[in-house]
């Protein structure tokens, strides 16, 4: 009797056990549990911690409530200023209601993972390539909403979404390569200009300055002397005095009258033969014959294309055109 007894106990002990081992259940921290019980839900869901169901009866479904990052796949779109591009991004979301998580919908992570690809097809779509490249930051929020109005609805909170990687073709690229360098050469040529237009003007205020002060001149003078000796170079610098350079340019310049005019320069074969007592007989122009004064009688010039004017006995005769083009005076 004993011995059946203890039997009994022992056979209703370790039946107990094999329940509480059937029963038991642990949920983790970042875990919780969602308990169907005959294929409803039991209740809400379970803590973090050691719980117990009911073996073939109660089934505990854990949902982890942790960010889950889920990388979305490059998609290929056009822009609306009609580039092609392929832009992957990132999306973090988690678990706010783990029983609508389980209940509204199949799977979450599928789910969330498909809406995502949509969304960022239709932002490529209206999107321009300059917004894809420097304003990301509101891409990024409105494909947040996107993504985050259908997902209140399962569960799901949308936390961040960023987009990645926007690749563009190799044309695309290289025209964007030559733009850039077109618009930086002309912020250098502008900068160069502007230094040049500041050099100009420091230059004018130093020439007024060393106007005023011809002093100055003669000490930037022996300054660029001392600056080229400076170096060891074989360059052989020989200062000129500004003094002699003025004096050589007035040199140069003709001659002016009290008045103001230019005085005429008499040249060697202009001057013409004068007579005994040292007058000087008119000059005749060019191409004219020669002039002579004999016996200290004066002549006077007929231009005849070539004839020649003598005076035999200092006389004035009169004037005859010969066939030879000479007129003399008997």
């Amino acid at each position: 009797m004993l011995q059946e007894l203890l039997g009994a106990i022992a056979a209703a002990g370790s039946a107990g056990v094999i329940y509480l081992a059937m029963a038991a259940r642990v949920v983790k921290q970042y875990e919780r549990g969602v308990l169907f019980r005959l294929g409803r839900v039991s209740g809400a869901a379970r803590d973090p911690g050691f719980t117990l169901v009911i073996p073939f009866v109660d089934r505990l479904q854990k949902v982890n409530m942790q960010i889950v990052t889920m990388p979305i796949p490059a998609q290929e779109g056009i822009t609306r200023d009609n580039v092609t591009v392929r832009v992957d991004a990132v999306v973090y979301f988690r678990v706010v209601d783990p029983e609508s998580a389980l209940v509204k919908v199949e799977d979450y992570k599928f789910a969330v993972s498909q809406m995502a690809q949509t969304s960022l097809r239709s932002i490529i779509g209206k999107s321009d390539l300059d917004d894809l490249l420097s304003n990301r930051e509101k891409l990024n929020q409105g494909l947040e909403l996107m993504i985050d109005s259908p997902a209140v609805g399962w569960g799901i909170q949308v936390d961040r979404v960023e987009i990645k990687d926007v690749s563009l073709p190799d044309t695309m690229k290289r025209s964007m390569a030559r733009q850039a360098e077109a618009d930086r050469e002309r912020r250098a040529r502008i900068i160069n200009a502007d230094a040049e237009l500041q050099a100009s003007k420091k230059l004018a205020e130093a020439a007024q300055q060393m106007a005023d002060t011809p002093a100055a001149l003669q000490l930037r003078l022996l300054q660029t002397v001392m600056a080229v000796s400076a170096e060891k170079n074989s360059t052989l610098v020989l200062p000129i005095p500004v003094e002699l350079l003025h004096f050589l340019e007035r040199g140069n310049n003709p001659q002016q009258t009290p008045n103001g005019e230019t005085a005429p320069q008499t040249r060697e074969g202009d001057r013409a033969v004068g007579g005994p007592d040292g007058d000087r007989a008119p000059r005749a122009p060019d191409g004219a014959g020669a002039q002579r004064a004999l016996d200290g009688g004066s002549t006077q010039h007929v231009p005849d294309g070539g004839g020649t004017q003598r005076s035999l006995d200092g006389d004035e005769g009169p004037r005859a055109a010969d066939g030879d083009g000479g007129t003399r005076s008997g």
